[in-house]
């Protein structure tokens, strides 16, 4: 048990200091009573009850082997101050024998009793303590995300715990190891113990790291306590650390499966989206450069307006890809200034005219409303996705609705752009703005499946939120912007 834990009251005296102590506690308690006894005699049985006091304390104080010396100390005076014949330690009547046999007996017993108290009392408060600092030890580790932060709980809790002169904690862990270091530096000047006491931190798959603690050239030697301590914190952070690590195993596990399963959807919803407008271009130009369309003719129009078309295709498709992995990698950064909304919707309206003649556009956007905090090229590829995606499941000559308003909360504008699809069932509002996720694929319906993904990357990029509803006559997509 170390010295400085454990103890009631006076702490941290050696041992012959202690021995000295009740010695002279005895001697003091002795004086006292010569004292009194000038002014008449004491009975002998108050005597002995007082001398009962210096072996109490010794041993409630410094421990049994103080409180035993106390009684032995106490027995001599009390036989030689005391017992007829005084200052001699002959005893002449049965009765005194009797008495300074019981005596030293019940000192003895008292020595006894008030040293195990004390001892263990001491267990218990070491217990406590031990307790304590595991209880706190793993919150910290608990919350630990890194193994040097897991490093760091151990060294501050072995620090705090065992109080060493230095203390090194080193985890062989890739792609460097930690070691952290507390204290002051080894001298070699013999001040302090040369050679740790170190503490392995041992894993069923092989040795991790190691502990490594200098202490006082009077502690040497670690008590049975603090290596008991010092073992369960290593064990503790043993376990912390290969949690750590299992769980940065399974976060790469789950980042591979999800690159993996990304790569595929790619694959599939993209080969056939590359596929067919590449094959187009090929038939185009095939055909022009077979000089069997004639230069002037309306076939070379429409050949070349159909290359013009599909190349328009390729880039949008190219643009959403770029994008979607822009908006994965956290890099998508808004370059925010005020805009009008208005502005922007006709913009994006005006180049998607030949798209949109075979449908009824309505936008009520005015001019009135305050300024949007928000990138203008972005806000057009929101516009134009949404737009794209109500061509695609609204049917011919249905009608496409864009109002704008102040939302509920004055910092934001909600936009409503709503067209005549079919309705979304309830369980998938939520799934349309993940990245490939179609309800019903179908032959007609054409893309990568990101548009909605970006939109939605894009949105939450400039601080607001997307969301879809269902109309009695179709489908609607709110989104909420910032205003200036």
């Amino acid at each position: 048990m170390s010295p400085t834990r454990g103890s009631p009251s006076i702490v941290g005296l050696p041992a012959p200091a202690t021995y000295g102590l009740a010695l002279a506690l005895s001697f003091a308690t002795g004086g006292a009573l010569l004292f009194f006894d000038g002014f008449g005699p004491v009975n002998k049985t108050t005597i002995a009850l007082v001398f009962l006091l210096p072996v109490g304390l010794s041993a409630t104080l410094w421990g049994l082997a103080p409180g035993i010396i106390a009684a032995g100390t106490s027995f001599l005076v009390f036989n030689y101050f005391f017992i007829e014949p005084t200052h001699s330690f002959t005893i002449h009547n049965s009765e005194d024998l009797i008495i300074l046999a019981a005596f030293l007996c019940i000192t003895v017993l008292t020595s006894e009793l008030v040293g195990r108290i004390r001892s263990n009392l001491a267990a218990a408060t070491d217990h406590e303590q031990e307790a304590l600092h595991l209880y706190e030890f793993s919150n910290l580790l608990a919350t630990s995300q890194t193994e040097r932060a897991a490093a760091q709980a151990l060294l501050d809790k072995i620090d705090l715990a065992l109080k060493p002169i230095r203390i090194e904690v080193l985890i062989e862990s890739s792609p460097q190891p930690v070691l952290l270091a507390k204290g002051l530096s080894v001298p070699d000047d013999g001040e302090v113990a040369s050679r740790p006491i170190v503490e392995p931190l041992q894993t069923a798959r092989g040795l991790m790291g190691e502990i490594r603690i200098w202490r006082d050239r009077d502690e040497k030697s670690i008590s049975d306590t603090d290596e008991h301590i010092l073992k369960i914190f290593a064990n503790q952070g043993v376990f912390a650390i290969e949690r750590l690590r299992l769980s940065e195993t399974a976060r790469k596990t789950k980042i591979l499966e999800e690159s993996d399963r990304f790569k595929s959807l790619l694959l599939s919803s993209v080969s056939h989206e590359l596929r067919t407008p590449l094959a187009a271009i090929k038939a185009s130009v095939s055909s022009l450069r077979s000089g069997a369309v004639e230069w002037n003719s309306e076939a070379r129009t429409e050949l070349l307006t159909t290359i013009e078309e599909e190349i328009d295709h390729l880039n949008v498709l190219v643009g959403n890809l770029l994008d979607m992995s822009r908006i994965e990698a956290g890099e998508l950064k808004p370059q925010k200034k005020p805009n009008m909304l208005r502005e922007i919707v006709s913009t994006v309206s005006g180049r998607m005219r030949t798209q949109l003649q075979s449908y009824r556009l309505f936008v009520d956007v005015p001019d009135e409303l305050p300024l949007v905090n928000v990138d203008y090229v972005q806000m057009q590829q929101v516009f134009t996705n949404l737009l794209t995606n109500s061509l695609k499941y609204a049917p011919t000559a249905s009608t496409i609705k864009i109002n704008a308003a102040p939302a509920k909360d004055s910092r934001f504008l909600e936009v409503r752009l709503a067209n005549q699809s079919m309705p979304v069932p309830a369980a998938d509002l939520d799934r349309i703005f993940d990245k490939f996720y179609r309800i019903n694929p179908s032959e007609r319906v054409t893309g990568s499946g990101l548009g909605l993904s970006i939109c939605k990357g894009i949105i939450e990029a400039h601080g607001g939120k997307i969301w879809a509803e269902n109309l009695p006559d179709g489908l609607a997509f709110h989104f909420t912007l910032p205003l200036s």
